[in-house]
């Protein structure tokens, strides 16, 4: 895998495809593998340049995990467009992918050109069980990776399979738990909150949600980002948190259309 070196170490990427730059942001915990089912497509018509997050697959642990926030991912991605030169970019993202891409949208507009977010955080309309449970899942008693992966995964694909052993394997490692905590502590904190900066995001929008999605439910999180991305189209599968994995031919086709006709 390519690698670029930024401040918070070493992040690696894949690299398939040529033409238009499309970006690849993972979930807490996950990497690029996550998206192999829909690279080969995608690659067929875009650079596609999948990034493994700091601290999972093959890119640096940050040197202080317990301290990390979702502010991190959001400096990483900003540090490596910069890093590589792009011009302004097409991003699908998923969970924290999906709030470091719509958060790069609404202060950075002149970076993006399209925004694919499935099931984003940084929309969730905070209440004390929603609270608690970032809470619970930022302490010890958090469920582990693979355990919070086959909750939320509805569908088990070979990809989604794939996914569950990665859980299990290398993302459970204590470094890794204690980065994944530190993730769930954040979003629970009001900085987090997307939902009135994101008003400014004026790139097209595609928001992808799962009608099975535990962890960010449709019909609160998805209809908050609806309501909070000016003129944001929102599509609810029959699936989990990761679509692109469960049911990549049904999310491929809602994404392919809705890319080429913001195509150059």
């Amino acid at each position: 895998m390519p690698v670029v070196h930024l401040s918070g170490g070493a992040l690696h990427y894949s690299e398939h495809g040529q033409g238009e730059p499309l970006l690849l942001l993972h979930a807490n915990p996950g990497d690029s593998e996550d998206f192999s089912a829909v690279i080969p497509a995608l690659a067929e018509h875009y650079r596609v340049l999948a990034i493994d997050w700091p601290g999972y697959g093959q890119s640096d642990l940050p040197a202080r995990p317990g301290s990390v926030d979702v502010t991190f991912f959001y400096a990483a991605l900003r540090d490596f467009l910069t890093a590589l030169a792009l011009p302004p970019v097409l991003i699908i993202g998923n969970s924290i992918g999906g709030y470091a891409a719509a958060r790069l949208a609404s202060e950075e507009p002149e970076r993006v050109r399209g925004l694919i977010l499935v099931s984003p955080g940084g929309f969730t309309p905070h209440n004390i069980l929603t609270r608690a449970f970032c809470r619970l899942q930022g302490s010890r008693l958090s469920l582990s990776p693979s355990r919070f992966a086959s909750l939320y995964l509805k569908h088990r694909s070979v990809t989604a399979q794939a996914m569950l052993q990665r859980a299990s394997g290398l993302q459970a490692t204590p470094e890794r738990i204690t980065l994944n905590r530190a993730m769930w502590r954040s979003f629970a904190r009001p900085e987090s909150d997307l939902r009135q900066s994101a008003r400014r995001i004026t790139a097209p929008t595609l928001l992808l949600f799962g009608q099975y999605d535990p962890a960010i439910p449709a019909n609160k999180d998805g209809k908050a980002a609806a309501r909070s991305i000016p003129a944001a189209q929102m599509v609810t599968l029959p699936c989990g948190h990761a679509s692109f994995a469960e049911i990549p031919e049904q999310f491929l086709a809602q994404v392919q259309p809705f890319l080429a006709a913001i195509k150059r």
